[in-house]
Parts: C-alpha cells; sequence; structure tokens
C-alpha cells in the first residue's frame, strides 16, 4: 500500500470507542488488531526509508569527511511528515481495508 498518499490525519485524534468496536464487537480484539496493524506499517516504511538512505551511504568512515548531504535530508524530512503508523493503521480499520480474522472463533463456528 502506498503510505504516502494516505488520508490518516497527521495528528492525534479523540476517537470513539464504539466505532472502532463495530467491526469486532470487542474492543481489546480491535486494540489487538490495530497494534499489529500498525507493527507491520512501521516496518514497511522503516525498510522503505533505509532502501532510499542506502544510496546516499558512504563506503568510508572517515570522521573528519562529514558533510550534509541535502537529498538526504529531504527525504528524511518527508518520512518525518508521515502520519504515524497507529494513525494510518487506525485509518485503515475504520475504512474497513484490514484483513483480520479470529481462529478461535473460526474453530468454535467449525463445530
Amino acid at each position: 500500500m502506498d503510505y504516502m498518499k494516505t488520508n490518516a490525519p497527521t495528528n492525534t485524534q479523540t476517537r470513539d470507542i464504539m466505532e472502532l468496536c463495530k467491526e469486532t464487537g470487542n474492543i481489546y480484539e480491535s486494540v489487538v488488531i490495530l497494534a499489529k496493524r500498525s507493527n507491520q506499517i512501521g516496518q514497511d516504511i522503516k525498510a522503505e526509508l533505509t532502501n532510499k538512505l542506502k544510496e546516499f551511504a558512504t563506503r568510508t568512515d572517515n570522521l573528519e569527511e562529514i558533510f550534509e548531504n541535502r537529498e538526504q535530508i529531504e527525504i528524511s524530512r518527508f518520512y518525518e511528515k508521515l502520519p504515524k503508523p497507529t494513525l494510518i493503521a487506525t485509518q485503515e480499520f475504520l475504512d474497513g481495508k484490514v484483513y483480520f480474522r479470529n481462529p478461535a472463533r473460526d474453530k468454535e463456528n467449525l463445530f
């Protein structure tokens, strides 16, 4: 998914708990789903940022040759301005874009 074009807010908002538990019927289950999705998003963003910054890595480790790279600074600033992974995960969950299942509930339905 393209996290750069998300419509998630960039600042924290107060959420209605009942709105979060509509999908699952249990607020704790919803929080676990949000936490797992948030971790996935965070890992994806971190891997993408690391790959982009590898292009600017210097091959020599000389402390005397420290210089600023304007492109590297701009990339870092762009990723800092993105919404936090928890806000992206919450917005995806409320929009119905998160697939989840409960194996324990599925097992009960079989019998």
